[in-house]
């Protein structure tokens, strides 16, 4: 009897050790959302007083937005699971 629940305890070890990466996975995508978001508006920022081309800074927004999108859908299918 002693046997089984030294298995059922590592089992639980092993559930809990990968709930904790899952978690610590979803969140560095959540984060990379953040900084992706945050370069995009500081460039958006800088060149509007430098006066970039209105295409570049479309492209730049259009870019940022998608990576931010894509990186916060991947930490969120990380943590749903």
């Amino acid at each position: 009897m002693g046997n089984w629940s030294e298995r059922q305890e590592a089992k639980k070890e092993v559930k809990e050790k990968e709930k904790a990466s899952r978690e610590t996975l979803g969140k560095f995508f959540y984060d990379l959302a953040k900084l992706v978001f945050t370069a995009m508006a500081l460039v958006g920022g800088v060149s509007l007083i430098v006066d970039e081309p209105q295409i570049k800074q479309g492209v730049l927004l259009a870019t940022g937005m998608l990576l931010t999108y894509i990186f916060a859908s991947i930490g969120y299918n990380i943590l749903k699971r």
